[in-house]
């Protein structure tokens, strides 16, 4: 089979249903889920994640600004959506307009929101975000009633919920953690006491590691974001219980023996210790691997099956593997760069390893020239509502682009 893409990544939509069935697992049944779709759904591509969270009964979604918000209710989704952000003010017409929710980090703008709902005919909810030791954005505490107050007391706004953000995701759990749950749930329950707190108003503050780790309570709501793409690190109890959702791939493009000496790449950092193959693959750090992942010689991709080293630093477009110990590799021959290739795998963790960095940037950063392919793999779970035949989709968009005219380069 021909790939008509130089690097794509196929998203596993099915992996996401089962994924969202083992953090529901977790959780008493009345706790809503809040999907964190930001940063392009973490890299996976935000509308086929969000459309796919909605058939499989998310409640809510999570986004860093308006333009994902926007995006998303573009492409139809129905579903509540959050602004976990700030937001500025050329946005605030938009946001009002569509009924997105935004989160609250000061009370110096609330009269403004107001004004703006108010000369829109809409209710806009707001959620106050607590700043219990994140450090970035949100209130004191200690501002947390005079806020509720004047939320409550301004037209054309609505208290929807509470939240904070932990700065910690360590297993076992810190004390700082442990003092900013007990931060927010003292100004909870100071609320709820005083009447400030509407009954249908959500509080949230566990993330994936927290829901996890029992680290924090799950009160109302919960936000899930890398166990949702099954990239949460392995160390975390019931890691291994999730799937990764995302593959990333590319295919040789071009290769050639090289005799002992030969150096490749920048810098001359990588030389031949002996005669071997080179594979030159279309895919570099403006697709989303590391420069750093092609330094120290302990980086490798799957090329049937079995792992191959990276020969030399990553560059911008493209990256070389020694293909010398796998007979028979041809031009076109799929690339595994993140996911699994028969019995052997690459996490997005193992290349945020080699790299010196977190799976959050692996997957945050794959370039715009990566194609995303939802796919439905078998194995659907009892929560897809199987409108596409398993394991069919990708398969049927190759073959459709290839007659159209795609081809690989040589």
């Amino acid at each position: 089979m021909k790939y008509p893409y130089r690097v794509w990544a196929e998203i596993d939509l099915a992996a996401l249903a089962r994924n969202l069935e083992v953090i529901r697992s977790r959780l008493a049944p009345e706790t809503k889920l809040i999907l964190v779709v930001k940063a392009d759904a973490y890299g996976h591509g935000a509308v086929p994640i969000a459309a796919e969270a909605s058939r499989c009964g998310v409640d809510m979604l999570g986004v860093g600004d308006s333009r994902e918000a926007m995006e998303i209710i573009q492409a139809g989704v129905e579903l509540p959506i959050l602004i976990l952000g700030t937001i500025i003010d050329e946005e605030i017409g938009a946001v009002v307009r569509q009924g997105i929710q935004v989160g609250i980090h000061s009370t110096t703008r609330l009269e403004w929101l107001s004004e703006q709902a108010l000369r829109a005919r809409r209710r806009l909810q707001v959620h106050l975000n607590l700043d219990t030791g994140m450090g970035r954005l949100g209130l004191p505490p200690a501002e947390a009633e005079r806020a509720a107050l004047k939320v409550l007391a301004l037209p054309g706004l609505e208290l929807a919920g509470i939240y904070t953000h932990f700065a910690h995701a360590s297993w076992p759990p810190n004390r700082a953690t442990r003092h900013q749950e007990g931060l927010f749930a003292g100004v909870v329950e100071k609320l709820r006491g005083e009447g400030l707190l509407p009954r249908r108003a959500l509080v949230h503050a566990a993330k994936s590691a927290s829901i996890f780790t029992n680290v924090a309570r799950r009160w109302d709501a919960v936000r899930p974001g890398l166990a949702a793409y099954g990239a949460l690190p392995r160390g975390i109890p019931g890691a291994r219980e999730l799937t990764p959702v995302l593959t990333l791939k590319s295919q040789v493009i071009f290769y050639k023996d090289v005799p002992a000496g030969t150096p490749v790449g920048y810098d001359a950092e990588w030389i031949a210790e002996g005669p071997t193959r080179i594979a030159t693959v279309p895919a570099g750090y403006n697709d989303g691997i590391p420069w750093r992942t092609g330094r120290g010689g302990k980086s490798f991709a799957l090329v049937r099956g079995r792992p191959v080293p990276y020969a030399g630093q990553v560059s911008m477009d493209y990256l070389c593997l020694d293909i010398g110990q796998v007979p028979g590799v041809r031009i076109g021959e799929p690339v595994t760069l993140i996911g699994r290739d028969g019995e052997r795998a690459i996490t997005a963790g193992d290349l945020a390893r080699a790299a010196g960095t977190s799976p959050y940037e692996i997957l945050c950063s794959l370039g715009k020239r990566v194609e995303r392919v939802p796919v439905r793999q078998p194995g659907v779970s009892r929560w897809a509502d199987g409108r596409m035949a398993p394991g069919t989709l990708f398969r049927q968009k190759v073959e459709q682009e290839h007659q159209a005219g795609g081809t690989h380069e040589e």
